[in-house]
């Protein structure tokens, strides 16, 4: 039988792959003979024999093809470029969907793909030939019914607030390898109780993030006061003051360069790829920032930055909390430059 998992939402994709796996039999039998392939370079007499190849000691064999689909996905960029947009001819999909049909009876056959279009050729030629199933990214309202469903799973029979639902779904986003990673911290934590609000402020890795992502809002725009506020806050976590300026300067750095290759008309997909940033939360909330402010603002705010480090690493001003409180009145004092 031939499977198309296809989708942005990874976690529940490798779910339903998992679930595959057990419906053909016990473990111990289908690791040996399991066979994956690398999409991007497969050819149909590699695929073909894989799938023809008689399982040893078992009734089914597996195949696992990452990475195809994405082959044919269209190349290019611009609308203007339409030409260019199609596969190319040297990659000629059709002999791929003729090695696919008609399996054996004994190879289950499952083609992951991530960002595909309803649109590709080859999804378009295997239609017919598989079950097709679709991840899509999880919006607000289906994360939150995720994440409470999760907890249950997790054991935590009293659940948790609809407060902390909220909380650990603005910190994380949807990534859900992380999700369900701080549901079960959360859960070991509390213990019998209910899951609150304030344990997820407690527990979740992102939720300093978050405050460095506020800090980074607030002195951008001046509001020295809040900025101070949440610089104590993280002084009480236990951080210190040089931890916590790397991590606003990574900030600023990350900011800036989404701003610069965003006004370069390179991709979101691309910057998000080159800044390595996984973590959809620190993603979107970079992407937000570089739209608030200007190249210049960003330039003098990093600049004053590197100058803070400077101070702390010679000791001019003795306490580096000190030199935090200076950074922060100082950039506030010169005003806020929107985009």
């Amino acid at each position: 039988m031939l499977h198309i998992l296809i989708g942005l939402n990874d976690y529940t994709l490798r779910q339903a792959l998992e679930e595959i796996k057990k419906s053909i039999g016990d473990p111990a039998s289908v690791m040996p003979n399991t066979t994956v392939l690398e999409g991007a370079r497969v050819t149909p007499e590699q695929l073909r024999s894989a799938c023809e190849t008689v399982p040893f000691l078992a009734d089914k064999r597996l195949v696992i093809v990452e990475g195809l689909l994405e082959r044919f996905e269209p190349k290019g960029q611009g609308k203007k470029k339409k030409s260019s947009r199609s596969p190319d001819p040297s990659q000629d999909f059709q002999p791929l969907v003729e090695s696919m049909k008609e399996l054996p009876p004994f190879t289950e056959l499952v083609i992951i793909g991530g960002d595909v279009k309803s649109t590709n050729p080859l999804l378009l030629g295997l239609a017919s030939l598989a079950k097709v199933r679709k991840f899509p990214m999880l919006k607000q309202e289906e994360l939150k019914r995720w994440v409470k469903q999760r907890v249950a799973q997790a054991g935590q029979g009293s659940g948790i607030s609809e407060k902390a639902v909220s909380l650990i779904v603005s910190l994380v986003g949807n990534d859900l390898w992380t999700l369900a990673n701080e549901i079960d911290k959360l859960a070991l934590y509390v213990g019998k109780r209910a899951i609150e609000e304030e344990d997820v402020r407690a527990v979740v890795s992102h939720a300093r993030e978050a405050s460095i992502f506020s800090m980074v809002d607030a002195i951008m725009e001046s509001r020295v006061g809040l900025a101070q506020e949440l610089l104590q806050q993280l002084f009480q976590q236990g951080m210190t003051a040089a931890q916590i300026l790397v991590m606003l300067a990574r900030q600023a750095r990350i900011i800036f360069q989404v701003r610069d290759m965003r006004d370069r008309g390179v991709s979101r997909g691309m910057i998000q790829t080159r800044l390595n940033l996984a973590n959809n939360f620190a993603w979107q909330k970079a992407w937000a920032q570089a739209d608030k402010y200007s190249p210049a603002r960003l330039n003098e705010v990093y600049h004053k930055l590197l100058e803070a480090d400077i101070a702390i690493k010679t000791g001019k001003y003795g306490d580096p909390e000190l030199v935090l409180d200076v950074l922060v009145a100082e950039i506030g004092a010169r005003g806020a430059v929107s985009a």
